[in-house]
């Protein structure tokens, strides 16, 4: 029994890959019955900021709500990547002008 339990906890969570010999966590699509907590800390605080935005946000008024340096290109390239991850997912989506927002 502890042993069924167990599978069922793997398969609910999110799957480490290999990618370029490093483990990178994946991020699981969007479902109905897919929980937030389920997602790495970094990615449910990224989600967390764009919700409670007053609207639709730029990646780099999310990272200054985050408190990353904007300025300097290297720190907001992977907020970026991260929250095109979070669209490609289902958990955001993007505007044709480029901002963020959550999904209805």
């Amino acid at each position: 029994m502890s042993e069924q339990i167990a599978d069922e906890r793997v398969s609910a969570s999110p799957v480490p890959a290999q990618v370029g010999g490093r483990a990178v966590m994946l991020i699981p699509r969007r479902t109905s019955d897919l929980e937030e907590s389920l997602l790495p800390p970094d990615y449910q605080r990224i989600l967390a900021t764009v919700r409670q935005a007053a609207g639709p946000v730029m990646a780099r008024q999310v990272g200054e709500l985050l408190g990353v340096d904007v300025s300097v290109r290297a720190r907001l390239e992977p907020l970026r990547g991260k929250l095109v991850r979070l669209v490609d997912r289902g958990w955001l989506r993007k505007l044709p002008d480029g901002r963020f927002s959550t999904r209805l």
